[in-house]
């Protein structure tokens, strides 16, 4: 059975070798890596290291080294192929069966490899002949030291059709086609695809020429593309790809970030001035695989793209293909520079350092997000702020997380609130045995509150959304942060749906973003528990209050879904009894847990109430210890 490297690539990435490693070794932390002493021969000392980062494990006195596959060979005593089914398992992956195509597969791209190998040797020799002179001066205006020139592999193709068949004819053509180095159309002969450019090798992440950019030197040539790069062949898939990954991986190691740039010149100033975690995309707008290999290195990894209107929409779009991705502590930062300049334009102006401020204080994505939207067209009617908020909704829910999701809907939609609805100067009364004003509660529209009013009377509030509706008023600003979710409740909810509609038409009709609580209108009985609901206490922190309160929002909303699918499952008993048992049974541990949830607002309420009478300084460790059990 073959297996080819891109396979095993894959299997490596899957299984944390440490965790491996710790079932037969006892490993203990060391920086970013593990130590023990070494279970290939006797040590009292420590000498054996493993890294995660690195993939493998190495000791320092008997110079046993090697990969996961490697540590299961050899220490386990497996065969390989018995390692390689047992890892597989553990990573959820397929082992591929028997091909004897697999193998021919692996054999024709290692010859590819010797193929894009000897063009490299080609391209670079030819840097040097008379003909590459107009490829060093370009070089020489980028002003690019020795150093960076050598070990980028800058080279030079020929301006010829057949320069590349007549120099490599140790290979078939048709390797050179499949290579994607020469161009096949209909039966005319084959020819250069690459002719008077200047060449830079791209690499796989073990640092084998996969395939090349070339860039245009003749600025005559204004119809010709100005970066064209090897086509998808068995080697090379562009949207799997990362220019200079196999440089920037180690150097991100180090620094712990990673920084990706538009194309592959910006990433060469970008090392050239000293900034090694640097990659690029291949022309295109970054793909979900190459997303997975950013934070397969670093959690956030930084997007620095020109300063122009093409710069924006690449960071946009990236922001786009990343938001289904996220994942707790996996995210995108993002660095504008100035307008009209790329990374290379800024370092040559400013300096280094200038990049560094840039690159040390990056925007988080849902800034970023917030600001292109907001930016993206004028906001001067209704209609348009609405649309600004369908577009905030929208990428909202393109987040497959739901924890992101909803955090992600809340934020944004606290940003659109505060932007649409700038608060004004609060309406105010004289007091007049003081002398002085004081800002009044806000009161609610005659009618609204006749509504809110009704709605209440008659017992038609239970405790939760009682208190629900109370913290509102109390909260004002939290009506249309939450109107989402409160509105799709209340439609959905006879007796508690108009009391919340009026509040969400009341949080258009009052002070915008107001936060002064809003005053109760007359008739309207508190919730029958206030006591359960550390958001009604007046004494509360406003910021725990306005937190707790979103709790129980989401309670709320919660609860008749639960409850819907809980009697949807009841009522399946006639028709498959085994089935509707199981879905009950799930449903009431939910149910379960939903009524735990509602009594932790009453724990916390009561440990909030119950905090000022504990004090610590003064207390001796016998009763601290009390106080924590």
């Amino acid at each position: 059975m073959a297996l080819s490297p891109q396979w095993l690539d894959e299997l490596r990435a899957r299984v944390t070798l440490s965790a491996v490693v710790q079932r037969t070794t006892k490993l203990q932390r060391a920086g970013r890596e593990w130590k023990a002493c070494c279970p290939f021969h006797n040590e009292k000392s420590p000498s054996f290291t493993v890294s995660d980062e690195k993939g493998f494990y190495h000791c320092f006195g008997c110079g046993a080294h090697g990969d996961v596959i490697r540590w299961m060979t050899d220490q386990r005593g497996l065969a390989f192929m018995d390692a390689v089914k047992e890892l597989a398992a553990e990573a959820g992956m397929e082992v591929p069966a028997p091909d004897p195509r697999a193998a021919q597969r692996a054999e024709q791209q290692a010859g590819l490899h010797e193929v894009m190998q000897a063009a490299q040797d080609w391209f670079r020799a030819s840097l040097d002949t008379p003909a590459g002179t107009k490829a060093r001066d370009y070089l020489a205006s980028r002003k690019f030291d020795a150093h960076t020139m050598e070990r980028f592999g800058f080279g030079y193709a020929p301006n010829a059709r057949n320069g590349v068949a007549n120099s490599l004819k140790q290979f078939d053509r048709a390797m050179l086609i499949e290579a994607g180095l020469l161009i096949a159309v209909d039966d005319k002969e084959p020819y250069d695809r690459f002719r008077d450019r200047l060449t830079i090798p791209i690499h796989d992440p073990r640092g084998r020429v996969i395939g090349f950019a070339a860039r245009i030197l003749d600025a005559d040539k204004k119809d010709a593309p100005k970066y064209i790069n090897s086509p998808d062949t068995p080697l090379f898939d562009k949207g799997r790809t990362l220019f200079n990954l196999h440089r920037a991986g180690p150097a991100s190691r180090k620094s712990g970030r990673m920084v990706v740039v538009e194309g592959q010149m910006d990433a060469v100033a970008m090392a050239a001035a000293g900034f090694e975690e640097a990659v690029a995309p291949m022309g295109t707008a970054l793909t979900e695989t190459q997303l997975g290999l950013l934070w397969r290195m670093v959690d956030a990894p930084i997007l620095c793209f020109d300063g122009d209107n093409a710069g924006q929409r690449a960071a946009i779009r990236a922001i786009g293909r990343a938001l289904p991705l996220l994942a707790p502590g996996k995210t995108l930062s993002i660095v504008g520079l100035p307008p009209g300049l790329d990374p290379d334009d800024l370092i040559k102006r400013q300096g280094a350092k200038a990049m560094e401020a840039l690159l040390s204080e990056p925007a988080s994505l849902i800034d970023t997000l917030w600001r292109f939207e907001r930016d993206s067209a004028p906001l001067r009617t209704p209609e348009d702020k609405a649309g600004l908020k369908a577009r905030l909704i929208a990428h909202c829910d393109a987040i497959q997380h739901s924890d992101i999701k909803s955090l992600y809907r809340r934020e944004l939609l606290e940003k659109f609130s505060e932007f649409a609805f700038p608060p004004r100067a609060p309406r105010e009364k004289r007091d007049w045995k003081s002398g002085f004003a004081k800002p009044a509660k806000p009161l609610l529209d005659p009618a609204v509150a006749g509504r809110l009013r009704k709605s209440a009377d008659g017992g038609s509030r239970d405790t939760l959304a009682g208190a629900v509706i109370a913290g509102l008023l109390r909260f004002p600003d939290q009506i249309l942060v939450h109107a989402e979710p409160l509105g799709r409740f209340a439609a959905g909810d006879g007796r508690n749906g108009p009391a919340l509609e009026s509040l969400i038409e009341a949080a258009e009709l009052l002070e915008p973003g107001e936060e002064t609580p809003i005053c109760t209108p007359q008739g309207f009985a508190p919730p029958p528990d206030k006591s359960r609901f550390a958001f009604l206490d007046e004494g509360a922190d406003p910021q725990g209050a306005r937190e707790d309160l979103a709790e129980a929002v989401s309670l709320l909303v919660e609860r008749p879904a639960l409850d819907a699918a809980l009697a949807a499952a009841t009522a399946r008993f006639e028709t498959d009894p085994e089935a509707a048992f199981a879905e009950q049974q799930r449903l009431l541990k939910r149910k379960l847990a939903f009524e735990k949830r509602l009594g932790l607002m009453a724990s916390r309420r009561a440990a909030r109430a119950a905090q000022p009478e504990i004090d610590l300084s003064v207390a001796d460790p016998g009763a601290q210890d009390e106080t924590r059990k």
